[in-house]
């Protein structure tokens, strides 16, 4: 069964309001795709221990393949010193390998010069993508915020990209602005012009939702922004594993992800900015590594990006997130993620909306979730569904999603939903035990 609200929601060329079948939902562009083979998770150690489960909560984070694993542990092994803190050539290797991941990112998102060189310098690494946008909130947002400026974001917001502009406003006398979609999480030209104005001075968004699963339109909140003189923060943990980003045709000022959702090891966190706001924010953590010079009354900062990047980094992490994103971007490439993606989330859906006490949260049509699918069991409590889908062998995420005003705006009840989150290394066995453990959940109850 379908929301009927959900479906007044949809675009214009969705069809009429009532009760759609599998076929209506289901049948957009099918991406024929072969999701039965799978030639990946060969790669990936934690599927050879577990060859059973089916997981499905890669939104939350991501498994990481041997070569990831391999890396770090060949860090520590054979590089293992503090980069840029020594002239042996331990260290020295250490701080060279740590620079070309970091010109690495740079050039996968596109923070190139007009020469197509990276601009590794506007690369900061940090603990995760919360610390990344807290450091734009904290030490960016008080250098162009005054009383009565406005920051704009959306209620789909995952809480780290709410809460620290919640304290910036609060901070300098600001208002907070929401911009709210459609059910199914499509923002009009409307609402945009309405919501951005001549006192927005930040616009802060998601790329994709991580509870709707929809791509945002941040070309046109960049334009809208830049036109009244603001500035755009792009949180792109839910893109960069999926997706090409382009920091510069998206228009952005700011953009974080963490390694960890893009097979890389947790604790690794990126943010970049354009070099010159980087150049002009005051520091969010002071200590070793981060100064220039020091006397007993002052302190002089590092250049950027060492300027933010106090006390000793997690070199071993960063150095398997550049072998991470060598992987995902080179080895399996961004085209058969997608490919394999659609495709297993079209088949998902397909299968979801036969079973008449699922609810679909968002949009009906497949092609609108990139890896994401919310949805809940009518009369079953999402912690109830989870737990008993983990008996059967099936990993989903269950709860607020860190975004409980995104779900109080949505009316879910509890505040809570389930989750299945698709990544390229899933294949058709994953999903048939997934609505195998749906239909478990169902008569458990029923």
């Amino acid at each position: 069964m379908i929301d009927t609200e959900s479906v007044a929601c949809e675009s214009c060329t969705a069809p009429a309001p009532g009760v759609l079948d599998a076929s209506d939902a289901a049948s957009r562009a099918w991406p024929r795709i072969d999701i039965e083979t799978n030639p990946f998770k060969a790669a990936f150690p934690l599927f050879t221990q577990h060859p059973d489960i089916a997981f499905l909560d890669s939104a939350a984070t991501a498994q990481r393949p041997a070569c990831v694993l391999e890396a770090q542990k060949h860090f520590y092994e054979t590089m293992n010193a503090n980069p840029l803190r020594g002239l042996y050539s331990l260290s020295v290797e250490a701080t060279e390998a740590i620079a070309k991941v970091r010109a690495q990112i740079a050039g996968l998102i596109g923070a190139v010069d007009e020469a197509g060189k990276p601009r590794a310098n506007e690369v900061v690494f940090t603990r995760n993508t919360s610390e990344s946008l807290n450091i734009v909130a904290s030490s960016f947002a008080p250098t162009v915020l005054e009383p009565g400026d406005e920051v704009a974001i959306t209620i789909m917001e995952h809480h780290s990209n709410l809460i620290p502009w919640q304290q910036a406003c609060r901070a300098a006398g600001a208002k907070l602005v929401y911009l709210y979609p459609t059910k199914t999480g499509e923002l009009t030209d409307a609402e945009i012009t309405e919501k951005i104005g001549p006192r927005t001075k930040i616009v802060a968004c998601t790329q994709v939702s991580n509870v709707l699963g929809c791509r945002v339109p941040v070309e046109k909140l960049a334009a809208a922004a830049h036109a009244h003189g603001g500035y755009l923060v792009v949180d792109a943990a839910q893109s960069v594993p999926h997706m090409p980003v382009d920091v510069h045709k998206l228009g952005a000022d700011f953009l974080a992800f963490s390694a960890h959702k893009a097979l890389g090891p947790m604790g690794v966190g990126v943010l970049w900015g354009r070099l010159e706001l980087l150049e002009a924010m005051p520091p969010f953590l002071t200590g070793g590594e981060m100064i220039d010079s020091v006397t007993e009354q002052d302190a002089v900062w590092a250049p950027v990006p060492e300027k933010f990047e106090a006390g000793t980094q997690d070199a071993a992490g960063i150095y398997a997130t550049g072998a991470a994103l060598d992987y995902l971007v080179n080895q399996v490439g961004y085209d058969t993620v997608q490919a394999r993606e659609q495709a297993l989330v079209h088949y998902a859906m397909s299968r979801m909306v036969e079973l008449p006490y699922v609810e679909i949260i968002g949009s009906i049509y497949w092609d609108r979730h990139h890896g994401v699918i919310s949805f809940n069991v009518r009369g079953v409590h999402p912690h109830d569904v989870a737990s008993i889908l983990d008996m059967q062998g099936v990993c989903i995420r269950a709860g607020h999603h860190c975004a409980q005003p995104l779900l109080t705006w949505l009316g879910v009840e509890n505040l809570a939903c389930c989750r299945a989150s698709l990544a390229f290394y899933n294949d058709k066995h994953d999903v048939d035990a997934f609505i195998d453990g749906l239909e478990t959940v169902y008569r458990t109850f029923n």
